[in-house]
């Protein structure tokens, strides 16, 4: 009978010796490994368990537990370090017995998605929020086998140079597959640089009968059907508040710690102005982008009565530039003109000519205060959005003419000397908002119009971001509200004079705000038979905060706040320029480094 036991064990190892089982397990599970598949054991045998050759510490207080004596490896949570060859060694008396496994961390696949040949399509990625560091994603596709070939979103000569980031630099790192061929199917990956898995992608590509494009609904803009109501101005005034929120979010994911400044109010009329053309999907996704309810007929009427409430202060102008072989159509040139004073203009024969017309139409619209909007225009171009918003509100309260300098704190703790706007007692109302944990001031300006200054508790980054965070649109208009109720009160005041000068990124912006069809070929039917694809946007923000009052053009912004009875923004802050008049933001923006 012993004999024949020790027969049996040996059949045993030598069927174990022949098999390495592969395993594959999912980021997040618990995996068990079991040194034997015969149920008991071998009691008073030696049990070692290696990782890639490494001998595996029974103590660990890592992803491995050792269980049963030995007879079972624990790994939990799995993650991607956990990959490779596992191997169990059994040793009794003069018998060894090895089993061996190798394991691949392999996430789900997150995503799935069918698409007819010569489609452009996104491949989702995405960084988790609180992870540090520039975000750098590799991309890969599986291959015949198995194996992974690493994608060159620079120059990668297998896909003829279709792969693009959307937004380089920022924790999402969607890529996009254009023009996509049946060579494209299959399944990709997405990883940080040191091996973490954020997502899988399996594409399926599939041949369709090619559909010409053609529109189905070319008629003219609906008309406002009660223009004297009054639920509609309220409605565009939440709508652009919930707007300006949204872009800002957007801005300081991508620049969290560099100045910051933007016009809400022209982007939006870019927008709504190109909202005129739209049709289907087209229109809805603008509509959504903008805060608008869908088929909100009278949007373009109220965008004209904003701009006119406005004139006394801030002057609001958008354009399209179109290439000259569009047939555009009369009813859009007809409303365009109808309710943004602005006439389609054709693009010029060269891209000189192109950027000469460009600028010097910027340049008039901001007074000058922006002269250089484009260097080049492409000759491939088929539609140009533009905007442009200028704004001149002088101080109601003097600041002392006498020249002052001072040290603003930047966020890293560095100093640089900056020329000083002072008062010993400023009349302004003061108070610290709860919800938005700041100090806020409120400086009035001629136009109907106010400058908020919004002064966290420190100069360090972490309460600068936590008052953007809690800046959420129903915060700002109780902050609004409140601020009106304040009492004014005598304040000694110190503010840093700014000049700010920038130009954010608007193509990469209309794509988070869900609009990356405009790049692709959007609905616009309204404008044109023909499919159209935007070729460039741009917005560019001018802001001088001067002993006279505030200059912007294209956007503004600038903020200060602090303990009562004195008020110094020497420090990182938050600016809103608002129009009490109208009720909406005009520029909103953020000083790290004046």
């Amino acid at each position: 009978m012993k004999q024949q036991a020790i027969l049996c064990l040996l059949l045993q190892l030598f069927f174990e010796l022949a098999s390495c089982r592969h395993l594959w397990a999912i980021p997040g599970s618990s995996l068990v490994l079991p040194c034997v598949s015969f149920q008991g054991g071998s009691s008073g045998a030696t049990i070692t368990w290696k990782f890639n050759g490494i001998a595996i510490d029974a103590r660990s207080h890592g992803p491995f537990s050792i269980a049963k004596d030995g007879l079972e490896l624990s790994i939990s949570p799995v993650t991607a370090a956990n990959e490779g060859k596992y191997e169990c060694v059994m040793k009794e008396e003069n018998m060894e017995m090895t089993r061996m496994y190798n394991i691949t961390v392999e996430a789900l696949i997150d995503y799935t998605i069918k698409v007819t040949k010569g489609s452009n399509i996104h491949l989702p990625c995405h960084f988790p929020p609180t992870s540090q560091g520039t975000p750098n994603a590799l991309w890969f596709k599986e291959v015949d086998g198995g194996e992974r070939i690493l994608l060159d979103l620079e120059e990668d000569s297998t896909f003829d140079k279709k792969l693009l980031l959307l937004y380089p630099g920022d924790k999402d790192q969607t890529l996009l597959l254009t023009n996509t061929e049946m060579e494209n199917a299959g399944i990709y990956h997405c990883e940080s640089a040191n091996g973490e898995k954020l997502s899988t992608v399996r594409i399926t590509v599939e041949v369709a009968t090619p559909v010409h494009h053609s529109c189905s609904n070319t008629t003219a803009w609906e008309p406002c059907q009660d223009e004297n109501s009054r639920l509609w101005e309220p409605m565009l005034q939440e709508s652009m508040t919930e707007f300006s929120m949204k872009l800002y979010s957007f801005l300081r994911e991508s620049l969290p710690s560099s100045n910051l400044l933007f016009s809400p109010i022209s982007i939006s009329g870019a927008l709504s102005h190109l909202l005129l053309g739209a049709r289907g999907e087209t229109r809805k996704s603008i509509e959504t982008a903008v805060c608008v309810p869908h088929n909100f007929h009278c949007v373009h009427h109220q965008m004209k009565k904003l701009r006119e409430k406005l004139v006394g202060s801030l002057q609001m102008a958008s354009q399209i530039y179109c290439n000259p072989e569009m047939n555009l159509r009369n009813s859009f040139i007809n409303q365009s003109i109808q309710f943004y004073e602005a006439e389609p203009t054709r693009l010029l024969e060269t891209s000189e000519k192109n950027a000469q017309m460009i600028n010097s139409w910027v340049a008039n619209k901001t007074k000058n205060k922006i002269t250089d909007l484009v260097d080049s225009v492409s000759p491939d171009t088929q539609l140009i959005l533009l905007n442009a918003v200028s704004f001149n509100g002088q101080w109601k309260v003097k600041f002392d003419s006498k020249p002052k300098k001072g040290l603003f704190i930047k966020l890293d703790g560095d100093m640089v000397k900056v020329p000083l706007l002072y008062h010993q007692k400023y009349m302004m109302a003061m108070t610290y908002v709860v919800p938005l944990k700041a100090q806020v001031a409120r400086l009035a300006l001629t136009g109907d119009s106010s400058l908020y200054i919004l002064l966290p508790l420190s100069s360090g980054v972490t309460d600068l971001q936590l008052v953007e965070e809690k800046m959420t649109d129903t915060a700002v208009l109780q902050m609004i509200e409140q601020m009106k109720t304040t009492t004014p009160q005598h304040v000694e005041v110190t503010l840093p004079q700014i000049r700010l000068d920038i130009q954010p990124n608007m193509n990469i912006l209309l794509k988070k705000l869900g609009l990356s069809s405009l790049f692709e070929g959007a609905n616009l039917c309204g404008l044109s038979e023909e499919k159209l694809v935007l070729n460039d946007a741009r917005h560019r923000a001018f802001l001088a905060l001067t002993e006279q009052g505030v200059e912007a053009g294209a956007v503004t912004t600038m903020s200060f706040s602090r303990s009562f009875p004195s008020f110094s923004a020497l420090r990182p802050f938050i600016m809103l320029l608002w129009s009490d008049q109208a009720n909406v933001p005009l520029f909103i923006g953020r000083v790290t480094d004046p």
